[in-house]
């Protein structure tokens, strides 16, 4: 059946077909007309739900969290992908508690996560993630890869640092607020007693 034909049967656009095609996610063949005919029933296609992840550490960079959105449907629009939901979160890299991402990595219906940088997903235990997701028949399409190493430890050791003095601090002004506590009790013991 022609291309057109197939891609109205499987319920997509023409156009994420002649990327499938192009992909080598269907088969067939083009003829000298420049017609392309699928030699493949429509049941052989798996079709793909993607989502994209987008985060900033800081709601400072909102605006950029926009952009990175953006930029990231832009990049599946053409790959031919629909995009089933977009997820946007503020939050450190390092915190492995973030509930959106969370969410995204618990539902199986998802097959394809899409973020900027692997960074985006999580500063520590990329690979981790990605190995589990693809024993699940599932992947992370990282769009910008940094084949230099030098950036990525120094990266990982920029949150290290930033990690350790957020908790310092937090410890510090948890010690600070029990004397405060304290201190009032005693002074409500002595004035009463």
């Amino acid at each position: 059946m022609k291309l057109s034909q197939y891609a109205q049967k499987v319920g997509i656009t023409y156009r994420t077909a002649w990327f499938w095609y192009k992909a080598g996610q269907i088969k067939g063949y083009q003829m000298p007309t420049g017609t392309i005919v699928i030699t493949e029933d429509e049941t052989t296609v798996k079709q793909e739900k993607v989502a994209i992840y987008a985060r900033v550490s800081s709601s400072e960079h909102k605006l950029n969290l926009e952009t990175q959105a953006d930029r990231l449907a832009a990049y599946c629009a053409a790959k031919g992908w629909q995009v089933q939901m977009v997820i946007k979160e503020v939050g450190s890299g390092v915190n492995d508690s973030r509930d959106k991402l969370l969410k995204l990595l618990a539902d199986t219906s998802i097959t394809i996560i899409v973020v900027e940088h692997k960074d985006r997903l999580t500063r520590f235990g990329f690979n981790y993630i990605s190995t589990l997701l693809e024993s699940q028949s599932r992947r992370i399409e990282v769009v910008n890869l940094t084949d230099n190493l030098k950036e990525d430890l120094l990266g990982d050791l920029t949150s290290i640092i930033y990690s350790f003095c957020a908790r310092l601090y937090g410890l510090r002004k948890a010690l600070r607020k029990t004397e405060l506590i304290t201190k009032q009790l005693k002074d409500n013991n002595d004035a009463t007693g």
